[in-house]
């Protein structure tokens, strides 16, 4: 063996953590650079043009994308209404998940716990068109929500109560991984010292869970951003970002691609504002 391959075998040898690196280095070094290469293609493209004509790709160096969605009413519209969307899911999930994680975790028997959990999760083995088909037949005119006494029809609320059901266990999880690691002395101390339940929650219970929290919101908010197929199926005549990309891809690709860096930054700024919090490196 040459000295210079000994040497390495040696310094992995002698430290576990360079051999780890070693190891999943190649790995992530081509998801990034498949992932990163993708998002500068998609820049990139966003600054080409399309013949009017024949509807083909020019390579005619513009700024007229970009031009157009600051200047047209349509597209800050399709991205508000896109954005309300995402904050809708994330905080009804939020209100949904609390309890049901709360249960898990701390009310639950171990049996129950285990059955309780594989019943979360196993809506995520479900496909997603069998989920949103099946919301589309509770919220239509006949179906099941409108004999029980009346339906919300499709729009924006049935979008928000799919979206709402697609992703609910994502924010389950990391809720009830947060609340199984709380230590039973913090709620004991509060008790002691004659704080009520609900005062329990607020100040000893909330803060700590603002981690998985904004863990949770993390998926739910990006995932809800980039869906466009929950919309076609339930959203009626509501358009959201994932649409309009969706409808222009093969029109106006550049168009697309400069569409597509709307939810890109709204995530990235989302995820600043998260890190900023410290939350993440509490996790």
């Amino acid at each position: 063996m040459p000295a210079p391959v000994r040497r390495l075998a040696g310094a992995l040898h002698r430290r576990p953590g360079l051999r780890l690196a070693a190891l999943l280095g190649a790995p992530m070094a081509w998801l990034a650079l498949a992932y990163l290469g993708s998002l500068t293609v998609l820049l990139l493209s966003a600054f080409w043009t399309t013949n009017p004509f024949t509807s083909t790709v020019e390579h005619v160096w513009n700024t007229d994308n970009f031009r157009q969605l600051v200047s047209s009413p349509f597209y800050r519209t399709v991205a508000l209404r896109t954005l309300g969307i995402a904050a809708g899911v994330t905080v009804l999930d939020a209100a949904l998940a609390l309890p049901m994680a709360f249960y898990l975790a701390r009310v639950a028997r171990p049996a129950g716990r285990r059955l309780l959990l594989v019943a979360v999760t196993a809506p995520l083995w479900a496909g997603y068109l069998v989920k949103a088909y099946a919301w589309w037949v509770m919220l239509s005119h006949g179906g099941v929500l409108d004999r029980l006494g009346g339906t919300p029809g499709f729009g924006v609320p049935a979008v928000v109560v799919t979206l709402a059901y697609l992703w609910l266990p994502y924010m389950v999880l990391p809720l009830y991984a947060g609340l199984a690691q709380l230590p039973d002395s913090y709620l004991e101390a509060s008790a002691d010292l004659g704080a009520r339940p609900w005062a329990t929650f607020r100040t000893v219970v909330l803060p700590l869970l603002k981690p998985a929290l904004l863990a949770g919101s993390v998926f739910t908010f990006s995932l809800s951003l980039g869906d466009y197929l929950a919309v076609r199926i339930v959203g009626g005549t509501t358009q959201m970002i994932g649409n309009v990309i969706a409808d222009n891809v093969t029109l106006n690709l550049p168009l697309a691609a400069a569409v597509s860096c709307v939810p890109v930054l709204l995530v990235v700024g989302y995820l600043l504002a998260v890190r900023r919090t410290g939350a993440l490196e509490s996790l």
